[in-house]
């Protein structure tokens, strides 16, 4: 019987873009099925996530796996025959989740404060805190191809989908990502040369563009 595969998703997500990309990884068929946050949720989704009531939630079989990171597991850990996302030593495999959740917890709660329309305090603290985070990546990536080493991982797959927002974010606050990190854009490069990053990330003038929409229909 093959499975039954729906993701639930919202196309500016970054965290929608990384179970995309764990998707197409590992070439695996799925339904896809748009939310649309800021109106109404959908009942599937309030059904399927009745916690958080959040995006993505990867539905298997009719039973939701919810959080991005733990829906990356998820997949590799059930489609383990190709692509493998996670290292198999058990302490490589400790380092990658480590670094996935300095992503979630440094990375993305500064880009947050960045991003905020209005300008202030906090806007700049939290541009300060995005450079220092990105650079703290820079040096564990050092001088490999992927965090991961040769190949493509489960931190590269955490980072990359915050490139579809990299010009938002500097034409926002009108810093260069690359004056100040250029590691990081020549590693961004890199992943998506990979088909299944590309394929995966949006345009990154249409989630400009949305975010300016939003800011005039919502306020933020």
């Amino acid at each position: 019987m093959e499975d039954e595969l729906v993701l639930l998703d919202f196309w500016p997500s970054p965290f929608g873009m990384r179970v995309r990309i764990a998707l197409a990884e590992k070439g695996i068929k799925y339904e896809a099925r748009e939310e649309e946050l800021f109106e109404q949720k959908s009942p599937l989704l309030l059904q399927m996530n009745p916690v958080h009531k959040k995006i993505p939630v990867l539905i298997h079989n009719g039973k939701p796996v919810c959080e991005s990171l733990n829906i990356v597991q998820y997949i590799d850990q059930v489609w383990n025959h190709k692509s493998p996302l996670l290292p198999s030593d058990p302490y490589q495999r400790s380092q990658a989740r480590f670094w996935a959740d300095y992503v979630d917890n440094k990375l993305f709660m500064a880009l947050r404060k960045t991003m905020r329309w209005k300008d202030g305090e906090e806007q700049e603290a939290g541009k300060k805190e995005l450079i220092e985070s990105l650079k703290v990546l820079e040096g564990e990536l050092g001088d490999k191809l992927y965090f991961n080493g040769e190949s493509f991982g489960f931190v590269d797959l955490a980072l990359v989908p915050l490139a579809s927002w990299f010009y938002s974010l500097e034409t926002r606050t009108g810093f260069s990502i690359e004056g100040e990190c250029p590691k990081i854009i020549s590693w961004t490069k890199r992943c998506m040369e990979k088909e299944s990053v590309a394929k995966s990330l949006p345009d990154p003038r249409k989630v400009y563009d949305y975010l300016l929409e939003r800011k005039k229909k919502y306020g933020f």
